[in-house]
């Protein structure tokens, strides 16, 4: 017979695989893929980023579409977009890294560059 705390250890073990079994797991902090990137809220958030890059550059890019993006919850959420945008008549890609806390009404284009 197995002893008892071994058996409530294998239990457990086997429990936590059942539990975590159908679940993607990400590091806390980690970054994870954004599902809908035509969503209202990744829509707004990329369209700041080319206007705010736009402001600092003195450019003139015109945004496009979301290409791909992820999220990270810090104290606040950012936002890592690929963006497309329009230089001219050609088409190029961007990356963004925006931070975003809703609830103070703050939003900061962290980093701006073409990919």
């Amino acid at each position: 017979m197995v002893p008892k705390p071994l058996s409530l250890l294998l239990l457990l073990l086997v429990l936590s695989a059942a539990v975590v079994g159908g679940r993607k797991l990400v590091a806390v902090g980690g970054w994870r893929p954004i599902e809908n990137l035509n969503s209202a809220e990744v829509q707004d958030v990329a369209q700041f980023a080319v206007s705010e890059h736009n402001k600092q550059a003195n450019d003139e890019l015109q945004y496009q579409s979301v290409v791909r993006g992820y999220t990270q919850v810090v104290a606040g959420t950012n936002y890592r977009l690929v963006i497309a945008a329009k230089d001219g008549a050609v088409v190029g890609n961007y990356e963004a890294v925006v931070w975003d806390k809703p609830w103070m009404h703050f939003r900061n284009l962290t980093s701006f560059r073409k990919v």
